[in-house]
């Protein structure tokens, strides 16, 4: 797995265990198109990066870099969106044009005002093409990435709710009213007739049209929809001087479950395709595995599948699928609860072996009996000794080794534009190449064994 697909943030797990729940930052709530038009599909596209972005970064004990790129497959963003994969061509045009749409956020509180003014939707993106599958990889302006990862007020978004919904203007709405959902006033913020068309509108300027024509065309109808479609019901209070409307809110209230409609269930959670893909499980395995253990226990075992890819003290997982279902069938506890074995896996005979690097003859005779005592310190201390070895190795000798790990991860289809970048910059010894390089150069010098107990 690329260490690019993995995210970061300490935030808990949602309370109701659903995958597809966001918890998007108040500061996130309101987004105010600046330098070009913002499109339905392309705010749906959006909200899901953000979601993968952080539920990734749950996995991690520390803030990614500034470099950090998450990557997910193309046509398993789409399906969270609800869209059935024909919207591809559309959709890589419209991630191509987040790089320059510049956009304001604003938070829902009273007296709040701009949050962050002009800031690009994403720092950057890139799409490529990997066994004839598209994947893009996307990387966040840092004040962005802070607050998804640890965000001190937000708001529970159902993903699955918003592709419900038809209109951009019912998307922007919901989103700024679930966040008063369970608010004791029962009502938003009372904010000025221009506030809303500007929040509400997915053009730059917003629209400039009287409040008259904007509610009848844009309001009422997205009220209507957020009523039927959603767990929302919500009412439109207008604040008049004399005749005119000069302030708007929204009474809220919440509905429940069961008045909720009934729709098409899918066959498998596109939430958690999502996440197995991102982790290179294919889909037909994920319906495989929620066939045979139930969606709840897949998407409990992948939150540790995550988690445990993350740990760049832990070994590289060869075949994420056999891991994962090794979880499942075994039924461990989370990895940081308890110390783990070699690989970082389970003890269990049923998981894959490590990854097998032919051996070679080493560059020169190394001058040791063998790696650091095991009696000593195990398989941490095992690891870091094989490391500083690499790292006392003559460029040209280290170059052999980091050649031989990116040909391997090219070959097993997890060399990322983000890895040849670091490896062309030298920085080779850090992540998923650095995990790779060392246990290469370990097993070629002491064997394939070199890790195992005494």
């Amino acid at each position: 797995m690329s260490s690019s697909a993995r995210g970061s943030s300490n935030l808990p797990s949602t309370a109701n265990g659903d995958g597809m729940e966001f918890r998007k930052p108040h500061e996130m709530i309101v987004m105010v198109p600046r330098s070009a038009r913002v499109t339905l599909t392309a705010r749906r596209i959006y909200t899901v990066l953000l979601h993968v972005s952080q539920t990734r970064m749950l996995a991690m004990e520390t803030m990614p870099l500034a470099d950090f790129m998450f990557e997910a497959p193309l046509i398993s963003i789409l399906r969270t969106t609800g869209s059935d994969g024909t919207d591809r061509t559309a959709a890589k045009r419209y991630l191509n044009e987040m790089r320059s749409l510049e956009v304001d956020w604003e938070s829902t509180a009273p007296g709040d005002g701009v949050k962050w003014r002009g800031f690009s939707m994403l720092s950057e993106v890139a799409l490529e093409v990997r066994r004839g599958e598209t994947w893009v990889s996307w990387s966040f302006p840092p004040s962005i990435m802070s607050a998804l990862r640890d965000p001190q007020r937000w708001a529970r978004i159902d993903l699955d709710v918003l592709t419900r919904l038809s209109t951009y203007a019912a998307i922007a709405l919901y989103e700024i009213c679930v966040r008063y959902r369970d608010n004791p006033g029962g009502v938003t913020s009372r904010k000025p007739v221009g506030w809303w068309t500007d929040a509400l509108s997915n053009m730059p300027g917003g629209d400039r049209r009287e409040w008259r024509k904007f509610k009848n065309e844009r309001v009422k109808e997205a009220v209507e929809e957020i009523n039927r479609e959603t767990d929302l019901e919500i009412e439109l209070i207008e604040h008049r001087q004399a005749r005119v409307v000069v302030d708007v809110q929204f009474a809220v209230r919440r509905r429940s479950r069961h008045a909720l409609p009934q729709v098409h269930e899918q066959p498998v959670d596109a939430g958690l395709m999502l996440r197995g893909k991102t982790l290179g499980i294919r889909e037909a395995k994920i319906e495989t595995l929620i066939g045979e253990f139930g969606e709840e226990r897949v998407r409990e075992k992948l939150d540790l599948l995550e988690r445990r890819a993350a740990n760049d003290k832990l070994r590289e997982i060869e075949n994420t699928y056999s891991y994962l279902r090794s979880l499942l069938r075994d039924d461990v506890p989370d990895p940081r609860a308890r110390p783990e074995g070699p690989t970082g896996a389970p003890s269990s005979s049923t998981l894959p072996a490590p990854a097998a690097f032919p051996r070679v003859p080493a560059l020169q005779e190394p001058s040791r009996q063998g790696p650091a005592p095991r009696e000593e310190g195990g398989a941490g201390d095992l690891i870091r000794a094989m490391r500083r070895e690499v790292e006392q190795l003559k460029p040209a000798q280290l170059q052999v080794w980091v050649d031989r790990a990116l040909q391997d991860l090219a070959a097993k289809g997890l060399l990322t534009a983000v890895i040849s970048r670091r490896a062309a910059q030298g920085d080779v010894l850090h992540g998923l190449l650095g995990s790779v390089v060392v246990h290469a150069y370990a097993t070629a010098t002491y064997g394939p064994g070199w890790n195992s107990p005494a």
